[in-house]
């Protein structure tokens, strides 16, 4: 015994103290406390537990004091690691061993329950968020280890199945694919001022007819061509036209200190980018809430879009359309942006890539972790949050006069696709292509990134 109490986080929570098991309060939200206050390392307000654990009580601090005693007399010889001050709570982590530190040191066994097991709370949003953050993390870092000792030439080959089903299991493939790039390709950055001053980026691509995407969050106009998002699709739409990108303002290359992060800027922005140009007549492509701002400016300057392209949009923000439940998942995550987003630690971030891409292989993961904060501050991240959950634009589809393509994943975690639907359905002129994804905006390796750049083209191509 090496003087440290051993906790269990691979599968259903159990702690030892070298001889025996230690027995467990009987309250799963006690046990889900301790959890909490062991991964995080640091001392945590007694406001923000009440928050996160107890906020129905009429008396949450008592409730609180009384899960603390619980976890202290679970504790026994080993209570004095739990400090609770008049107003912050915290674990000592040095007098625990965890299961997790194995995974930088040995090959862990194959836990084929999920870590952090049974610790859902019924009720409590922010903390089941922090929960699955917490637990795609460690599928993050647990994942290599596993198809690494399916390596070893001792092992039988139920044990080497076993190793590497898991890691599978994960979104690991063994050996690792690196993510897809797309090599930069000839842009110049230019610069145009908005009517507040915003300096809004923007580059031209390609040579033919001019076709303009309206901006989207975590977008960069120079980082975009070399990840595993963005760099096909743009460069295949680059191939037949003259391609014109800007960053959104607060984003990428552009102003990231405005006072106005609302969607009326957003189509001045897009306004301001083809008057610069001197854009008369052009297609006009949409993806995420770039489709409402075109839709938007498609019903403004109907003499100006010729065709209309929208890709994973929606017309209502879920401030307007979403139930309940829903609604409280999603200001949940918007606090968990406030406090997360700059961290090095990519649970927070996590949250948003696996909806975005639920099929992606961590290497990707980890690239449009990285990419987020490369491309927002955590200030305007939530600013962005905050300004998608107000747009509805539903009473300007019947206004849109342009031709339009409606192209949504069907199984999209981001934006559903019943959305889409409704703006193919409310929108004249519109049809609708289903892609065979649950990516928001699918990659560039999948199948599903030809067929959008395969019928953006053959849309375009069309007479009228």
């Amino acid at each position: 015994m090496d003087g440290r109490l051993h906790v269990r986080l691979l599968g259903d929570l159990a702690l030892h103290d070298g001889t025996r098991a230690i027995t467990l309060p009987a309250s799963r939200k006690t046990r889900a406390l301790f959890v909490y206050l062991l991964l995080s390392a640091r001392p945590a307000r007694r406001e923000r537990l009440c928050e996160l654990f107890f906020p129905i009580p009429a008396d949450p601090r008592g409730a609180l004091r009384w899960s603390l005693s619980r976890i202290r007399a679970m504790l026994g010889p080993w209570g004095e690691a739990l400090v609770a001050a008049r107003d912050r709570v915290e674990l000592d982590r040095d007098r625990f061993l965890l299961d997790l530190d194995r995974l930088t040191t040995v090959d862990p066994e194959p836990a084929l329950e999920p870590p952090l097991a049974g610790l859902d709370l019924p009720g409590l949003d922010e903390w089941n968020l922090w929960l699955a953050a917490e637990r795609a993390e460690i599928d993050r870092l647990r994942a290599p280890h596993l198809a690494r000792a399916a390596r070893d030439p001792g092992l039988t080959q139920e044990r080497r199945r076993l190793l590497l089903h898991e890691a599978e299991v994960l979104g690991f493939a063994e050996p690792p694919e690196p993510p897809l790039t797309q090599a930069p390709v000839e842009q110049a950055v230019r610069y145009c001022q908005a009517p507040d001053g915003a300096a809004i980026a923007y580059a031209c691509t390609g040579e033919g007819p001019p076709l303009v995407k309206a901006a989207n969050w975590l977008n960069h106009l120079e980082l975009d061509w070399t990840g595993p998002v963005w760099g096909r699709l743009f460069q295949g739409l680059s191939n037949t036209h003259s391609l014109v990108r800007y960053d959104e303002r607060g984003n990428g290359l552009s102003d990231w200190d405005v006072p106005d992060l609302g969607f009326e800027a957003f189509v001045r922005d897009l306004e301001t980018v083809a008057d610069t140009l001197g854009l008369e007549r052009f297609p006009l492509l949409g993806i995420s809430q770039g489709c409402a701002v075109s839709i938007e400016y498609a019903a403004r300057h109907p003499e100006r879009v010729t065709k209309l392209i929208l890709l994973g949009g929606y017309a209502a923000g879920w401030r307007h359309v979403a139930p309940p439940e829903e609604v409280a998942q999603r200001e949940a995550v918007i606090t968990l942006v406030r406090t997360g987003w700059g961290q090095d630690n990519p649970a927070y971030r996590q949250i948003f890539s696996q909806t975005f891409m639920p099929s992606a292989t961590h290497d990707e993961l980890d690239w449009f972790n990285a990419f987020q904060r490369r491309t927002a501050s955590p200030g305007n991240a939530v600013r962005f949050l905050e300004a998608f959950a107000e747009i509805d634009v539903r009473d300007r589809l019947a206004e849109v006069r342009a031709p339009t393509l409606v192209l949504h994943a069907r199984d999209d975690q981001r934006v559903p696709l019943h959305q889409g639907i409704q703006l193919a359905a409310e929108i004249p002129d519109a049809r609708l292509t289903v892609l065979e994804t649950d990516s928001h905006i699918p990659l560039s390796r999948e199948p599903a990134t030809d067929r959008i750049i395969a019928a953006i083209h053959a849309f375009l191509a069309e007479a009228g």
